[in-house]
This record gives C-alpha cells, structure tokens and sequence, in this order.
C-alpha cells in the first residue's frame, strides 16, 4: 500500500495559488490511486480562481461544501452554494468565483488523475461583467 489512506485534509501541504488555496488529498503519488485525484480550494469572498482553464485528459466533479459562488463553464454562468454540484467535461473551459459573505470550499475530484501542471490555461477567458479577472 503506497502513501496513507486515511488521514486529515489538515495534512495535506496547502498551496497559495491565484484566487484560491489548493490541497492535494488524493493522488497517484501520495496515495496510490490509479483512477483517480481530489483536490479542496478555498476561496476568501470576492475572489476567483483565475486564469480559466480546461483539463485535456480529465473528467472534473466539484462539490460545494461550504459557502456560495459561481461557475463558468463554457461561457455560461451557473450558480452555486452549498451542496451544489458541478462536471466539467474533458476540455470545458471553467473558473470559479465567490459571491458569498464568507468563504467557498470546494472538493474536486478527476478522473483520469490530473494535476495543476496537465491543466490548460485560457488566460483570455473572463467572468461576464466582472472586471480584472
């Protein structure tokens, strides 16, 4: 059995990252899943996670644990809040906001298993009617 297979999200290193903070839980190489990785971003109010992106190989589920925002998929606008779910198919271009008081925590699961360094960045790519994003 490779890597830890229960354990506290508090465990998993957090990084600083545009619009949010990102913990990888699950991965092929902490864990030793082969099918799958999970992440959790949490987003202060008002921010977003920028730039846009897409996933070429993935298959991207989030599920809102706490708070309240918005998606974009694909150049359309969903809202979200708590218990709302969201799929991202391979190579839809989405970002997330917070439009809630307080913050927006969300856990992310992909399959095949991703990593920021396999996402594709769509730097042109803004929120309708939100300016500097």
């Amino acid at each position: 059995m490779k890597g830890k297979w229960v354990f506290h999200e508090d465990e998993a290193e957090e990084k600083d990252l545009p619009g949010r903070k990102l913990r990888w839980l699950v991965r092929p190489d902490s864990t030793g899943t082969i099918h799958c990785s999970v992440n959790m971003v949490r987003l202060a109010k008002g921010a977003i996670v920028t730039p846009a992106h897409s996933h070429q190989n993935s298959e991207e589920v989030i599920y809102v644990i706490r708070g309240e925002g918005e998606v974009l998929l694909d150049g359309k606008v969903f809202p979200l809040r708590e218990g709302s779910i969201a799929v991202f198919p391979k190579q839809s271009i989405h970002m997330l906001r917070n439009t809630g008081p307080y913050e927006l925590k969300v856990i992310c699961f992909f399959a095949p298993p991703t990593d920021t360094t396999e996402y594709t960045f769509h730097e042109s790519v803004t929120f309708p009617g939100v300016s500097g994003t």
